[in-house]
């Protein structure tokens, strides 16, 4: 395969690898706010990053824009044919040795397609979800061949990429999602300013959730467990960050429940330690999810969680440890974990510590971003040698028990951030 590449130098005798994101826009979302924590923590000793939004850039990308180079605007429609060769020159243009597309869809399809154009070596796509309404369709499968490499965000989210997805697991690669654990940490300050806020007594059980407001994530089911915690505990408070296209709705909902006393929409916020601190625990009740970056977050501050098991949840939610999980619009069961949690505070604060201490283990930023150092220099190396690549053979992924995992043995790094850790209120 090595032909198809202009001459490719060692990484020893040339500049950093020139690496580009290719993403359909920014909004404060989920795996945008992975994207800007990725490309600041990069080491730029080694890699030199831009950033290609088809569509516009939306306010994480205007940000960007600020610190690495950004293309936007270059998509003119679903079925832009020449969007191929306007990527493809701007590939050229900077010498791009590793293009990663963030996401399914038109910039999974595009993106590699330019990619080929252009001749870049490595070609990665990252998945970030399971499913509607980012899927993966035939045309994308088709590219598999000129993929070097799938990354999952999760164990349970390899699976599924290799037996719903159908990708080939010798190209589908494990790099958790990961979170500064030194921002995102419990404030004492941050809860009662919050709370004072939003109008919510000191003691109050508060109970919260960091999406965005669309259907997939199914607050109808927070709503509804919220009315039942609430026959048991009248003083309880339940918070909704976030904003999105479902917000008329869910008003409608807090109205006829009768729980408009009760809940705080609070929308889109970058304050999301303060607000994390200011809840009791935290309740995510999606009908589908890769690995939210929202329940890291939570743990990290010692918020334990109360979640649907869908998805890789269960890899950091655990029942009796980090928190409780129940089946999809199993509102009753739900209901049972929130308030087990509430009212049992010795329990709450095991279960926050608990949970703390596994995403300082399982799912640092440092690791996030040193597996994906790893494994775009393991891929150019192999290019650059003339070989083929494959996950189960790429140097710095180590297999274990079947796994590619990018990430292990991961340099100890306190931080990686290159400038302020970016929080949003929508994941």
């Amino acid at each position: 395969m090595s032909h198809r590449f202009r001459s490719l130098r060692p990484r020893a005798d040339r500049a950093p690898l020139n690496v580009m994101f290719v993403i359909t826009s920014m909004p404060v979302g989920g795996a945008e706010t992975l994207l800007v924590q990725l490309v600041r923590g990069l080491d730029r000793t080694r890699f030199a990053p831009s950033i290609c939004c088809l569509k516009e850039p939306g306010p994480l990308g205007e940000m960007m824009a600020n610190e690495v180079p950004l293309d936007s605007h270059v998509i003119r429609g679903k079925y832009d044919l020449p969007v191929v060769e306007r990527l493809a020159t701007r590939m050229r243009q900077r010498k791009i040795d590793a293009v990663v597309t963030v996401g399914a869809g038109d910039k999974m399809f595009w993106g590699r397609l330019a990619a080929r154009r252009a001749n870049v070596p490595v070609v990665l796509s990252a998945i970030h979800s399971t499913g509607w309404p980012d899927g993966i369709g035939r045309l994308n499968r088709m590219l598999t061949p000129i993929t070097d490499a799938f990354v999952a965000v999760a164990e349970n989210h390899r699976r599924h990429l290799i037996d719903r997805e159908r990708f080939p697991e010798s190209k589908v690669v494990l790099v958790p999602n990961g979170i500064d654990v030194e921002r995102f940490r419990f404030s004492a300050p941050g809860r009662a300013s919050r709370r004072a806020e939003w109008g919510i007594a000191a003691e109050a059980p508060t109970v919260g959730l960091v999406a965005a407001l669309r259907p997939e994530k199914n607050h109808g089911s927070f709503l509804r467990v919220a009315a039942i915690v609430a026959q048991h505990l009248p003083d309880a408070r339940f918070v909704l960050i976030g904003d999105g296209p479902e917000r008329p709705s869910i008003e409608r909902q807090i109205d006829q429940s009768g729980l408009h006393r009760a809940v705080v929409m609070a929308g889109s916020r970058s304050d999301i330690v303060e607000c994390l601190s200011a809840l009791d625990l935290f309740l995510l009740t999606s009908k589908m999810e890769a690995s939210p970056v929202s329940i890291l977050e939570a743990l990290a501050c010692e918020r334990p969680v109360v979640a649907t098991d869908v998805g890789s949840i269960a890899e950091s939610v655990r029942v009796g440890s980090t928190g409780f999980l129940a089946a999809v619009d199993d509102d009753r069961a739900l209901a049972d974990g929130v308030l087990a949690l509430l009212t049992d505070r010795v329990r709450r604060e095991q279960h926050g510590r608990a949970g703390r201490e596994l995403v300082r283990e399982r799912g640092s930023l440092a690791s996030m971003v040193g597996g994906y150092e790893r494994l775009i220099e393991a891929i150019y190396d192999r290019k650059q040698r003339g070989e083929r690549t494959s996950a189960s053979r790429l140097p710095g992924a180590l297999a274990i028990g079947g796994t590619t995992v990018a990430n292990e043995g991961a340099a100890e790094r306190d931080t990686v951030s290159r400038g302020s850790a970016v929080s949003t209120g929508v994941r």
